[in-house]
Formats: C-alpha cells, structure tokens, sequence
C-alpha cells in the first residue's frame, strides 16, 4: 500500500514537470529549474517504490533539465542519483558513462574534488566486477588531480592506482604509474618512499620476465634505498642473473618485503622464480633388456666381442 502510494506520488511529480516545461500565450519559456526539481523529487519517490527503471530515467530527465538551465552542478548530482537505482538494476555497463559524464560537468561548474570524489566512488563500485572500467575511471581521477597540480594527493592517488594495476596484473600499465609516482615523490623530497618504490617497481618488472628492465630500475633509483632493500635487491637479481632459485626465493624472504603493502607483498609471493641451470640426464638402464653380444672367438674373460687393436699389436704386425 505505501509502495503504491510511493508511486502515485512520482507520477503526480512527473506531471507538474511536465506541466512546467509546457509554452503558452502567457508563458514563452518553459521553466526548466522547476522541472528538474519536479523530477527528481519524482526519482526518489520512485527509488522508495522499488519502481527502479522509472527512478533512473527521472533522475536522467532531471539531469538534462538543469544543463538547459546551465546549473552544472546540480545536473552533476543528478547523474549521479541515477546511479544507485542502475547499480540495483545490475546496469554496470551502463554506470561509466554516466559517472564520466557528471565528472566533466563537475569540472565545467570548477569543482574538481566533486569530480574526483565521483570517478572514486565508481571505481569502487566496479572494481570487484570490472577491474579494467575500475582503473581507467581511477586514471581520469588522477589526470584531474594532475591538472590541479596538487602533489600529495597525486601521490596517494597513483599509489592506489598502482596496487589495483598489480592487483589485477596490469604490470605494463602499472611501471609506468609506479615511475610518476617516484617522480613526485621526488618532488616532496620523501627519499624513503623512492626507495620501497624502487623495489616495487623491480618486483613489478620481473613480474613482466623483463631481467634487464628490471635491473635499469635498480641502477636508477636504487640509491635511495636502505642498505638492507640494496642487499635484498642485489641478491634477487643475482639469483635471476645466475638462474638460481634458491638465491632469488631468498631474496624474497626478506622482512620488508613480506611487510610491504597487501598487493605487493603478494607479487613477490607469487613471483616466478628462474627455472635453475638445466643438467644432462643420465643414462637409463633398460630392465629386462638382452645380454651384449660375446663373440665365440673372445679371449676368456671380455665382456664384449669387439676390441679394439692394442699399440702392440700395431707396433708388431700393424691392423693387416
């Protein structure tokens, strides 16, 4: 009975908004403020009803109301009210789209950290079901915070972006955000981070089977590591270097690796170690194979009927 009740009372919503944009002798110019508020007020009766379809298309009409009345903000927020009845209705496909669109009118009303709040949220929401949506949505977050020029939460950003990456095993894209990372981190003169990134970005570049990238990483930025990650790392790549297993399982056993963030730790885990230095197999003995054959005219005591000429015998008579 409420839920009815619900019901009626956003089609009575969606009427007076209706009404609102309608042009007469009297009235030249439809009331476009009025009908978004008319419609989303009809959105969130419907939500409440269960009545998801009709809630989302509401709040997409409610949307396009305040861009003709140029009030980016609010047409922002109205996309992004459509979006929970869409996430319900298992339209994920769909939900991109929309979030980027609200977050480029966020940015039309210069509200950036609105934008960046948006592409966050949905990045969350997808990740689980689509983790490749999930970081492009996260990079255009951080391309935002780029443009805006704020350093420490670019860092904090691109840290995010880069564990989801190895996460998911985007190990190309993630040496990439890894190096923007270290770059502004040198910007803030925070050493220390270069240095753990410096490891990251070895473990992620072995993770690729790329040894020489690998080790260019190291030349580059491994003296802002610790004495004990300089030690670990030397001896990894050793152990890559010579094929040895067992130095490189080694490595990875270091402390500080095992206490580096949740995805990393996990990378270093599951690296594949090098194969080892392959050996020639023995010879394997035939069961039940025949007896070497004996020649009848062999002397008492050979194992085998050819034998090869002695020097003696060369010396005193030759092979004719």
């Amino acid at each position: 009975m409420a839920s009815q009740r619900k019901i009626d009372e956003g089609h009575e919503h969606v009427r007076q908004a209706e009404k609102s944009l309608k042009t007469g002798l009297l009235k030249w110019k439809p009331d476009y403020d009025v009908a978004a508020d008319e419609y989303n007020k009809a959105g969130v009766a419907f939500r409440v009803a269960k009545d998801l379809k009709m809630s989302q298309k509401c709040f997409m009409k409610c949307a396009e109301n305040y861009k003709l009345n140029r009030s980016w903000y609010h047409a922002a927020k109205a996309l992004e009210s459509a979006v929970q009845p869409m996430k319900e209705m298992g339209l994920y496909e769909d939900i991109p789209g929309v979030i980027e669109e609200a977050a480029s009118l966020y940015q039309q009303h210069g509200s950036p950290e609105a934008a960046i709040t948006a592409l966050d949220k949905c990045s969350k929401l997808l990740e689980s079901s689509s983790p490749d949506v999930a970081i492009a949505l996260l990079t255009k977050a951080v391309d935002i915070i780029m443009i805006e020029d704020s350093t420490r939460q670019g860092i904090e950003y691109l840290s995010r972006l880069a564990r989801m990456m190895v996460k998911y095993e985007f190990y190309d894209e993630a040496t990439d955000i890894i190096r923007r990372e270290i770059i502004l981190n040198q910007q803030t003169e925070s050493f220390g981070a270069i240095g753990r990134l410096a490891v990251v970005l070895v473990l992620v570049q072995l993770a690729r089977a790329d040894y020489v990238a690998a080790e260019k990483a190291f030349k580059e930025w491994g003296n802002f590591c610790e004495p004990s990650e300089i030690q670990t790392l030397e001896m990894l790549l050793q152990g890559f270097d010579d094929e040895d297993p067992d130095l490189a399982r080694r490595a990875l056993m270091a402390p500080f690796i095992r206490h580096m963030d949740v995805e990393y730790s996990k990378l270093a885990r599951d690296l594949k170690l090098p194969s080892g230095l392959s050996t020639a197999p023995k010879a394997s003995v035939i069961e039940n194979a025949a007896a070497s054959y004996k020649s009848p005219n062999a002397p008492p005591g050979e194992e085998s009927g050819r034998s090869f000429p002695s020097s003696d015998d060369i010396e005193e008579g030759g092979l004719c």
